[in-house]
């Protein structure tokens, strides 16, 4: 006779299982997307708690000085060009560029034969824009006053609009290529031009005095969290027939 004991434990293991065999979670691809969400969801509400604590102020005030010239803080180190670098690079982030490069995208996808990729890129591109203004509306957090800005702007602080919203465009973008790509390299390639991508527009807010450097570390980790959403989203509707077949196996 099956003790009570083993009675409860088998009533908690069977839906879990079911869950587990549902989504094939025993594949590495939806296991990665799921942890990778949960950590970096985790490291954003851990961030911004600490930040309406106070406890990131110095550590943001020195970073923000330590890029500036100490007898003229509108005066950015490094040679003008490189001011001039940033902004050019900063623009990579703009809501202008994410949204005319996903339509882009998601048009040459459409035109291609493959609609609903296409489809699902915009849904997971705009969404997540969505996503970022609600934020910056709840934390409604100043921009820094510190530095006089690089450029100008219109928008609360947190989380840095333009971090998330290049984590959410050029990761989304880059997982599906490297998804569809059947050369090793080419995917190595992709994955990397998104996350170098992804670092620089944030890296570019911190040195033009538009951000305070734990609003772009948040916007990476909600940008990054809600890319691994999306990936994990599109590997069950791949599994699905939803969007594109799955890859073909490698040549013997």
């Amino acid at each position: 006779m099956r003790a009570p004991g083993n009675l409860r434990q088998n009533r908690l293991i069977e839906p879990a299982l079911a869950v587990w065999l549902r989504l094939r979670l025993n594949e590495v691809g939806p296991l990665v997307a799921l942890l990778c969400l949960s950590i970096l969801g985790y490291g954003f509400f851990y961030l911004a708690h600490e930040v309406g604590e106070g406890s990131t102020a110095a550590l943001d005030r020195r970073i923000l000085l330590a890029l500036r010239n100490p007898a003229d803080l509108a005066d950015p180190i490094g040679p003008p060009w490189l001011e001039e670098s940033m902004r050019d690079i900063t623009g990579l982030g703009s809501v202008f560029t994410v949204l005319f490069l996903t339509c882009a995208v998601a048009s040459y996808l459409c035109v291609s034969g493959r609609r609903r990729i296409g489809l699902y890129v915009l849904v997971a591109v705009g969404s997540g824009e969505l996503v970022s203004t609600v934020l910056k509306f709840f934390y409604h957090r100043p921009r820094p006053d510190l530095v006089p800005h690089g450029m100008e702007v219109f928008t609360a602080s947190f989380p840095s609009g333009h971090a998330t919203m290049s984590a959410i465009a050029y990761l989304t973008l880059a997982t599906l290529i490297a998804r569809v790509e059947r050369n090793r390299r080419a995917k190595a390639l992709v994955l990397a031009l998104g996350v170098s991508v992804t670092l620089l527009v944030g890296l570019s807010r911190i040195y033009l005095g538009v951000h305070w450097p734990s609003d772009v570390l948040a916007g990476w980790c909600i940008g990054a969290a809600w890319a691994s959403l999306c990936w994990f989203v599109a590997l069950q509707l791949q599994r699905h027939g939803e969007v594109e077949a799955p890859d073909p196996p490698p040549p013997a």
